[in-house]
């Protein structure tokens, strides 16, 4: 638990440091907070590797799944936000990263995840998908708080310290593009590694998970065919990761917390 109070401090203290750079005229060239979330993330991702240990396995139940991705999308967005003016996501997913950590290390360290090297490779591009996704969506939806206080003249510090509309839609597709193409891997290696789908009480998980696919394929099209831009493909995005939440996290919870099936 130490380790977990450690890295929540650690990520509220960073978020501090990056609310007040980003509040000064320079915008968020001071990076005093960038060496503290690093280490705020060594101690969470230490808090899984002590727990893998502690268990002789993976561990990937619904808290620990929902830690990981936490420390997956911070990680993310801090990475991001070194190429360019895009820190100011931090503050929003900072101080949920520790919570999640903490809440994480608070249920304690239940029996591994028994699974093979070809389940393990599927639950990581699973994993890995959703985390892109995720910054897609937290990327889509700084863009449409973006352009709709710009329409509405009321341009505020916030919003000084975002990319121009036009990176940060190139950006947000960039993200979803490579977002889509791990989702497209977690669909092919489930179909190839997962032979019983109705023994294992997965067919809801799937449905969502080729709908959310759908979804966010028809976005790209729209995208290259048509030019979709601003708000349509902010809804459309949302609309996507709506459905990959319910199917990643949603039946997960349900199964464990709810029917406590693991």
């Amino acid at each position: 638990m130490i380790m977990a109070y450690l890295s929540l401090l650690l990520y509220c203290i960073a978020t501090g440091v990056l609310g007040r750079s980003l509040a000064r005229p320079a915008g968020d060239g001071n990076r005093w907070w960038l060496p503290i979330v690093i280490l705020a993330m060594v101690f969470h991702g230490e808090i899984h590797a002590e727990a893998w240990r502690s268990i002789r396995g993976v561990d990937l139940r619904f808290y620990s799944t929902l830690s990981l991705t936490a420390l997956g999308i911070a990680a993310l967005t801090t990475a991001l936000s070194l190429r360019g003016k895009l820190a100011a996501a931090g503050i929003l997913m900072y101080p949920l990263a520790g919570l999640l950590a903490l809440r994480y290390a608070a249920q304690g360290h239940g029996h591994p995840t028994q699974m093979d090297w070809q389940l393990q490779l599927h639950a990581w591009c699973a994993i890995s998908a959703y985390v892109t996704l995720a910054v897609a969506t937290l990327i889509a939806l700084l863009l449409w708080f973006q352009e709709r206080a710009l329409r509405r003249h009321r341009v505020q510090t916030w919003t000084r310290v975002l990319p121009p509309l036009t990176d940060l839609e190139r950006l947000l597709f960039q993200a979803i593009l490579v977002g889509y193409v791990l989702l497209t891997a977690t669909l092919v290696t489930g179909v190839v590694f997962v032979h019983d789908l109705f023994a294992q009480h997965i067919v809801h998980k799937t449905v969502l998970s080729v709908l959310s696919w759908l979804v966010f394929g028809i976005l790209l099209i729209g995208r290259w065919r048509y030019g979709w831009r601003g708000a349509r493909a902010v809804r459309w995005t949302l609309a996507a990761m709506i459905l990959l939440l319910l199917a990643f996290f949603g039946t997960q919870f349900v199964r464990e917390l709810i029917l406590n099936r693991v």
